[in-house]
């Protein structure tokens, strides 16, 4: 194992320029931090520096320390603050990462229950694809994901999918693409403008596999990651889109929309995604339990 004093002194050295600079920083003779800097370099069995004229320059290998040196030392400053800078009564900090295909009407109904506990939260909000989130959840950065489908069999990160609720799509279009497409659903969708979600998603499979089945051929103009995104643009027209059926009041209130039908056989899929198999954290447990009593009750 790394010996952690050894490294920071490397670390030291490498981010003050030199080992003069660093003794003086850490209160050392140059000759002890030489000393464990050698001690170092025999335990990784790699140089970390080479010497040009009278600096030291890192080498490949330890500018890759450095990176890693960087990354725990930043931790290691961030939970000395957490234990002893932040003042007494400190809200409970509550991390969540929420997939980006997600609907966002849907995600702020889950999380709202987190900021109305009796105890003081503080919520941090970050929205990136499933696998950088798995990868943040997994080195405990996050608390919990938020995600359309468990986590995928290809991916090693160790982790529980709990499943919150499902529910069914509408298609909505603005009035002049409803009277465009006048018909009935959804074989007014044959040749129509659709907005989609990005390929690879668990619904955008169900919706692709539901048109096949009615052989119907829509023109898809745009595909998105970002569920607001394809909204925004449904909004002005650009085609038919996509939302969950459970907030389609919403979504013809908020974005001047009507819905022209809806797919029960194709479901929004909404999944929990926690390090633990029993949740023991008590925003994560609050929010996953509010999400299956009310908003997925009938899911």
């Amino acid at each position: 194992m790394v010996n952690y004093k050894h490294l920071h002194y490397f670390w030291a050295v490498a981010r003050e320029g030199g080992v003069a600079r660093a003794s003086e920083r850490l209160n050392l003779t140059p000759q002890t931090i030489s000393g464990q800097l050698n001690l170092l370099e025999e335990h990784l069995g790699v140089e970390l520096f080479t010497r040009v004229g009278r600096n030291l320059e890192l080498t490949e290998t330890g500018r890759l320390v450095l990176s890693y040196a960087d990354e725990i030392f930043s931790l290691g400053g961030e939970l000395e603050e957490v234990i002893h800078q932040l003042p007494e009564g400190r809200p409970q900090l509550f991390r969540v990462g929420v997939v980006d295909v997600l609907a966002k009407s849907i995600t702020h109904r889950i999380l709202e229950p987190a900021l109305q506990l009796a105890e003081p939260v503080r919520m941090i909000c970050r929205e990136a694809s499933l696998d950088m989130l798995l990868a943040e959840l997994a080195v405990h950065r996050l608390d919990l994901v938020l995600a359309d489908r468990p986590i995928p069999p290809t991916v090693s990160t160790r982790g529980f999918s709990h499943k919150l609720g499902e529910c069914a799509v509408s298609f909505f279009a603005t009035k002049k693409l409803c009277k465009q497409f006048a018909g009935d659903f959804p074989a007014c969708l044959e040749g129509a403008p659709l907005l989609l979600p990005g390929s690879g998603t668990q619904l955008r499979s169900g919706i692709d596999q539901w048109l096949d089945k009615h052989r119907i051929h829509p023109w898809v103009i745009a595909e998105f990651d970002d569920s607001a995104l394809m909204k925004a643009f449904g909004q002005q027209g650009a085609g038919i889109f996509v939302a969950p059926a459970a907030i389609e009041a919403e979504v013809e209130w908020q974005y001047e929309v009507t819905a022209i039908g809806r797919v029960d056989t194709v479901k929004e899929h909404f999944y929990a995604i926690s390090v633990e198999r029993r949740v023991t954290h008590p925003v994560v447990s609050a929010v996953m339990e509010a999400a299956r009593e009310s908003l997925f009750s009938d899911g």
